[in-house]
């Protein structure tokens, strides 16, 4: 794909630039695959930018999920009606999260849960502050990083309907460990992970509870959580794509709508470029030969 930039000696660089246009295809291609706007919680923790947000709120998209207090905040300030903060907020950030529900009664906040003793705490300041929360109760499907294991999440949710502050509503299922190219292998997987998810829903269901509302999936699974009537998905590197998701998931339509503009400001030698690109403006999680793809030089 091509980049072209009218003004490009007008523009300081290192500088992130984002094509809008493209931006929208994406949200509309993001629609289209789940089928129902309903359906559709997009994760900003990629773009944490009010005019993307803006944009998937003109499309139609009303609910959303975030990764920090200042993004719930963005979010509640564009208009948002729905946000789930995936994270579990323990000490000042729970007294944060209870004043920032206060400060946006129009926007319904809700967070995730993945322990008794962090839910009791948590309840306790949202309780003190005259709120009841709904929470999501956070599995770890196998990515462990956060989430509690399948088979105690049913007495996690039971426990917590008993506590004043909170109300428990649903589950998130993050599989964002599942990222195999090989699309077949990828579904296998997921499929897999996601059986343990509907048992855990039927058995909330049996034990009472109403039907709880299903966050599943990520990018990668995204095209296959997509095609479950029972759950939302929230894929959230869809609205600017890019060069590693391209080729992790060549199934998706989704086509990069951001590139960063650098510079050469010097040749060591004949085999080397130094860019003004450096490692405060670049995600430095890949190994070097997988950090910066130049497009026109493929």
């Amino acid at each position: 794909m091509i980049y072209q930039i009218k003004n490009i000696e007008e523009l300081d660089s290192p500088a992130l630039v984002v094509f809008m246009e493209q931006v929208e295809q994406n949200i509309a291609h993001a629609m289209r695959m789940v089928g129902e706007v309903d359906k559709l919680r997009p994760h900003v923790k990629t773009n944490k930018s009010a005019d993307a947000c803006k944009l998937m709120l003109a499309a139609g998209i009303s609910k959303f999920k975030c990764a920090t207090i200042a993004e719930a905040e963005m979010l509640a300030n564009c208009g948002a009606k729905d946000v789930l903060l995936a994270y579990q907020p323990i000490g000042p950030k729970a007294e944060r999260f209870a004043a920032l529900i206060q400060k946006y009664p129009d926007t319904s906040y809700s967070c995730l849960t993945d322990d008794l003793y962090a839910a009791t705490a948590m309840a306790a300041v949202f309780h003190e502050n005259g709120l009841k929360v709904p929470v999501f109760i956070d599995l770890n499907l196998g990515m462990n990083r956060t989430g509690i294991a399948p088979a105690r999440a049913l007495e996690l949710y039971q426990a917590c309907a008993k506590l004043d502050g909170i109300r428990p509503v649903g589950i998130q299922a993050y599989d964002g460990h599942i990222r195999d190219m090989d699309f077949e292998l990828r579904k296998a997987k997921c499929d897999a992970a996601f059986q343990i998810v509907a048992a855990l829903a039927i058995a909330i269901k049996n034990a009472g509870f109403a039907a709880p509302t299903i966050i599943a999936g990520g990018s990668p699974t995204f095209p296959i959580h997509a095609t479950r009537q029972e759950v939302e998905c929230s894929p959230g590197t869809f609205i600017y794509w890019d060069k590693g998701y391209s080729d992790l998931c060549p199934e998706q339509p989704f086509r990069p709508a951001a590139c960063l503009v650098t510079r050469v400001i010097s040749l060591p030698d004949a085999t080397k470029i130094c860019l003004d690109l450096g490692h405060k403006s670049v995600a430095a999680e890949n190994e070097i030969g997988k950090r910066v793809y130049f497009p026109q030089c493929s």
